[in-house]
């Protein structure tokens, strides 16, 4: 099968990472939980992994790196474990539902009230976030990039744009492992990573990287390895915020995986880009279809036919061409709204930076047929 869903879940690992993973399975010791060797071993490996994000992301060290299971709950820990009663939040019409979903809870609660910045120009830009800061406004939370067009936000200037006392979070689902991701850099004070998507890790490996501006608190209650005779959370991070046992394996994974990004993002990124670029030229010729996107360095595209729905193209390119590829909304409502394709959605083809023209044009010529 030809694998164009790697927006959803990279399908492509290193080989690196594989026998990562293997090997880890040959030792199931808890890391952090015991004094013996294999254990202190793994709890080495996770300890390098935090160490590698830290450094990749430009983060704040290795105890401001928090695994979580995957981006949702990095998002979700973070706006649950910082936000209070009285806050507002500007988010955008770019988010996924991993974040409009926890605000969405949170207003329903009484707690927050949240507003949408629109794109007022056809993109995002900063002035249309910064618009709709009040003085309550505790955060505004961004994509790094979207996961229906590939759009990335600029960052830098929604934080420059910003009151120095409104914390800047940042959903990286989509860019981290793409994008330059810098916190420090960028004033970003907390970021939220899927490991398996750009970041080549297997499913189960997330993070949450967090500024010193940033504490959140505890969304889990239990052991952590440390501090046993305390009934409470240990106060200090990573801790505070790891109850349970952690996934060594995804750890494992996500360490070599960053290790791929750290030596290669920059020529995926640019591989990326020339397979969107070739074909959004492609389907230009195609005159059944119509482009809801720009060439791109996350290697996402979206598209629509003029009579049939996203999921019977979907269906087709499975059955018919063995072409892995999603239909729908991608769990972005907004942006579809934004867009005029809502409810229908639209077809999503996403690359790999493991991929070459190879694969466009066997996705091309499927599209022909249809």
């Amino acid at each position: 099968m030809i694998y164009l869903d790697n927006a959803a879940t990279g399908g492509l690992k290193p080989a690196s990472v594989q026998n990562a993973v293997l090997a880890s399975m040959k030792c199931c010791a808890n890391p952090g939980r015991s004094g013996h060797a294999l254990s202190l071993a793994c709890a080495e490996r996770v300890l390098a992994c935090r160490n590698l994000l830290s450094d990749l992301f430009d983060g704040y060290g290795y105890e401001r790196v928090v695994f979580t299971k995957n981006c949702t709950e990095a998002l979700n820990l973070a706006l649950f474990g910082t936000l209070k009663k009285g806050d507002h939040v500007v988010t955008t019409y770019l988010e996924h539902n991993s974040v409009l979903r926890p605000l969405e809870a949170l207003k329903k609660s009484g707690a927050i009230e949240y507003s949408v910045a629109q794109a007022e120009r056809g993109r995002l830009c900063a002035e249309d976030v910064v618009s709709l800061v009040r003085e309550n406004t505790a955060l505004v939370i961004v994509t790094s990039a979207s996961n229906v067009t590939g759009e990335a936000p600029d960052l830098k200037a929604i934080r420059k744009a910003l009151p120095e006392r409104v914390l800047l979070f940042v959903d990286g689902a989509q860019g981290a492992g793409h994008l330059p991701l810098h916190m420090k850099e960028t004033g970003i004070d907390a970021l939220a990573l899927a490991g398996h998507k750009g970041l080549h890790a297997i499913q189960g490996a997330g993070a949450l990287l967090f500024s010193d501006r940033v504490n959140p608190r505890p969304l889990l209650y239990g052991g952590t390895g440390s501090e046993s005779f305390n009934p409470d959370m240990p106060e200090y991070y990573p801790d505070r915020l790891e109850s349970g046992t952690l996934s060594y394996p995804a750890i494992a994974s996500l360490f070599e995986g960053a290790l791929t990004v750290k030596a290669q993002r920059d020529a995926g990124a640019d591989i990326l880009f020339k397979l969107t670029s070739a074909f959004y030229a492609a389907l230009a010729n195609l005159p059944k279809y119509t482009a809801y996107f720009s060439p791109n360095h996350c290697g996402i595209t979206a598209f629509a036919h003029e009579s049939l729905s996203s999921e019977e193209v979907a269906g087709i390119l499975s059955e018919r061409f063995r072409i892995a590829v999603r239909g729908g909304l991608h769990c972005a409502p907004l942006v579809h709204k934004a867009m005029g394709t809502f409810p229908a959605g639209l077809v999503r083809a996403s690359f790999s930076p493991f991929q070459g023209l190879k694969e466009v044009g066997a996705l091309v010529n499927a599209l022909k047929y249809l």
